[in-house]
């Protein structure tokens, strides 16, 4: 298998790259990305495999997709390069059609191009990593299917219009494509932009612990290695044309959520003394509890969605979650508290730290290493 996983350098790209290198040995991996604000090529054992090339691009630079598709012999797709943040997305809504909606338009043309037009690959495949938001904020489990689309910000529609695409393009030309859509994963190299990396870092830095709404929204959460997992299943054992829902059946109120950040980093701070010394302005290392710093902020929560109904997962390609959420955001906090140095930078980012600026002693620049997720 010769892959090309856009948005590579990012989250779940990057971690699904060390999956591959890790489970798939022999594959041929190319990670495009155009490393904007959360896409880092530390996140990559850039250095350490044969087996990976990493290119600086757009996905919306169809000469360049080409080439990648023809000089590699790429036969595979995994989609993830995208613009995700709610928030932004309210501000700056162009931006997301262009990268969402234009660009997986320009992937899914290269590929019918290159693999049907061309030179005729029978065996190819499109995957595109979707999201829960999609289904909009509907209370009741629905089947997820396009009939239950309905999203309420811009980015939710620029996945819906995304989806719709990769689904055309299979029904239209035949492309052999596949749709995953995935609720909220989290682990190891997640920007803190998102409410557990956020939550960690805040706490770590002695910062104001802001949960929107009433903090009773609630989120399925999944460990970043089953979603990893899980693509992994829909690129051996998927049938084309279809969209697999993926959950972690980790279904928390969002003020449970932080409340269990805090308590974990309460309990590290005791075990290991050490700690106050690299996190001097984080509560627990002055003796306090750090959930005293949770607030409730006046703005929505725009990021609500219904749990997912994944029993088609489940029952077609044999997915079931195994990391469990105590296990998997106990195994994240440590993971952010032993690699201080990833993430110090983005303290200069208000999406992290808000308007004041706290010194921090754990770095103070991006570091040119590897971040060990293993």
């Amino acid at each position: 298998m010769k892959v090309l996983i856009t948005g590579g350098a990012g989250f779940v790209g990057a971690n699904f790259v060390h999956y591959l290198l890790r489970e798939r040995p022999g594959t041929r991996v190319v990670v495009l990305d155009a490393l904007t604000y959360a896409g880092n090529r530390s996140n990559l054992p850039i250095a350490k495999s044969s087996a990976l090339r990493f290119v600086q691009g757009n996905i919306c630079d169809a000469t360049l997709v080409e080439a990648l598709l023809r000089e590699e012999h790429i036969d595979t797709i995994v989609h993830f390069a995208a613009e995700s943040y709610v928030d932004a997305a309210v501000q700056r809504p162009d931006a997301f059609l262009e990268t969402n909606v234009i660009g997986t338009h320009c992937l899914l043309r290269c590929a019918r191009k290159i693999w049907l037009l061309e030179q005729s690959i029978d065996r190819h495949h499109f995957h595109h990593v979707s999201t829960d938001i999609v289904f909009g904020d509907k209370e009741e489990i629905l089947p997820p299917t396009t009939a239950n689309y309905a999203p309420n910000t811009p980015y939710g529609a620029s996945k819906v219009a995304s989806d719709v695409l990769v689904r055309t393009y299979h029904q239209t030309y035949g492309l052999k494509t596949t749709t995953s859509n995935c609720s909220n994963a989290y682990g190891p190299l997640q920007y803190p932009d998102r409410l557990i990396p956020r939550m960690i870092v805040r706490c770590l830095l002695g910062k104001d612990l802001p949960v929107y709404g009433d903090g009773s929204n609630t989120r399925d959460w999944i460990h970043i290695n089953d979603l990893c997992y899980a693509l992994d299943l829909m690129l051996t054992r998927s049938t084309p044309g279809e969209a697999y829902p993926v959950g972690g059946d980790s279904e928390r109120r969002n003020i449970d959520v932080v409340r269990h950040i805090c308590s974990a980093i309460n309990d590290a701070f005791m075990r290991n003394p050490s700690l106050k010394q690299l996190f001097p302005h984080c509560l627990a290392a002055l003796g306090r509890d750090t959930s005293s710093s949770i607030h409730l902020a006046s703005r929505p929560d725009l990021s609500i969605h219904p749990p997912l109904d994944c029993s088609k997962t489940k029952l077609t390609l044999g997915y079931h979650p195994s990391v469990s959420f105590a296990e998997g955001l106990n195994d994240t906090i440590q993971w952010y508290v032993s690699n201080h140095w990833w993430w110090a930078w983005t303290v200069q980012d208000a999406h992290v730290i808000g308007d004041d600026t706290t010194p921090i002693t754990a770095g103070e620049s991006q570091s040119s290493g590897h971040a060990s997720i293993g």
